[in-house]
């Protein structure tokens, strides 16, 4: 068994994949997999990856079926002990996979969590990626991620600011949503709060490409997803008894996600993401939750549903 299989995704990356690819073989833990999956690519991307010949590459070839759909073909194959995730377009700093593994191993944990930081042509950082939420208390030392209600809903969910257990992974079923983006939400609250033993690491171990390729950098009709994920999520702490444990931060961030995309997206999508959002709210009416909603809401994210529900189209809703 190797110590860490890396997963990498890869769709029409030909600008980005080889130093993605790079980062991982350079590496100074040796012990690896890399899994690389060629998620329907029709640029050069394939030719590149091909190119290098190292033994640790494992190549998937797929029909593009999104980024879920390929992560979970190599969670499927994975073997490692270890489990890490890179976006074809980010990179791996120095000595990254020997940190976190040496993190992960030693103090025995399903998650460890470590610090992104950003590249746009220079570097730079943010309290997200900084794990800044999580004060000197968790530093050193296992917890529990139910130590962090009070910001749980602050905390980044890209898979690939984590290191897991792959026989966690397996023991809870762990799988990304597929056919939809912003996946790593739902398997982040899945995973976390699945977990038993968690830690951190202060130390930037991941670089992530600002560009304007990237999926958040331009609020296009993948936002339409939004609603969906946010549904899975709904689904995910009410099937695990979270709900009334975060229900009232819960409920924002569900509200929150379709709100700021509708006021964002590009005006040709938002005719068609109210129309999804209405679907949703006219559901969560008729639920046994819709009370819930009306109760713990603040008032901007309380009347952004009434207004939704009350609205008949898009262009009636702007008029509320």
């Amino acid at each position: 068994m190797v110590k860490i299989s890396v997963i990498l995704p890869v769709y029409n990356s030909e600008k980005y994949i080889e130093k993605a690819i790079e980062s991982v073989l350079n590496q100074s833990l040796r012990d690896f997999e890399l899994i690389v999956v060629n998620d329907g690519s029709t640029d050069n991307t394939l030719n590149i990856i091909e190119s290098f010949t190292d033994s640790r590459i494992r190549l998937i070839n797929q029909q593009n079926m999104g980024p879920g759909a390929a992560r979970n073909s190599a969670l499927d194959i994975a073997s490692g002990e270890y489990v890490m995730f890179l976006d074809s377009d980010d990179w791996f700093c120095d000595d990254a996979l020997k940190t976190a593994y040496g993190e992960a191993k030693s103090s025995n944990t399903d998650v460890t969590l470590f610090q992104i930081i950003k590249y746009d042509g220079e570097f730079s950082q943010n309290d997200w990626f900084n794990l800044n939420d999580f004060d000197e208390s968790f530093e050193n030392r296992i917890f529990n991620p139910h130590e962090c209600g009070d910001f749980l809903f602050e905390i980044s969910v890209s898979a690939c600011q984590k290191i897991f257990k792959r026989q966690f992974l397996k023991s809870i079923d762990a799988r990304f949503p597929e056919g939809i983006y912003f996946e790593d939400m739902p398997f982040f609250f899945y995973t976390f709060l699945s977990a038993e033993r968690v830690s951190i690491i202060k130390r930037h171990l991941y670089v992530r490409r600002k560009h304007p390729g990237s999926i958040t950098e331009s609020v296009d009709s993948k936002f339409l997803d939004t609603v969906e994920a946010g549904q899975i999520l709904m689904d995910i702490f009410i099937e695990n008894g979270w709900y009334d444990a975060y229900l009232f931060d819960l409920l924002a961030f569900k509200i929150n996600g379709p709100r700021y995309a509708l006021m964002g997206i590009e005006e040709k999508y938002k005719e068609k993401l109210y129309l999804l959002i209405k679907k949703d709210y006219e559901a969560i009416k008729s639920s046994q939750y819709y009370d819930d909603y009306l109760e713990n809401l603040g008032p901007v994210k309380r009347k952004f549903l009434l207004d939704i529900l009350d609205s008949k189209n898009y262009t009636d809703f702007k008029k509320k």
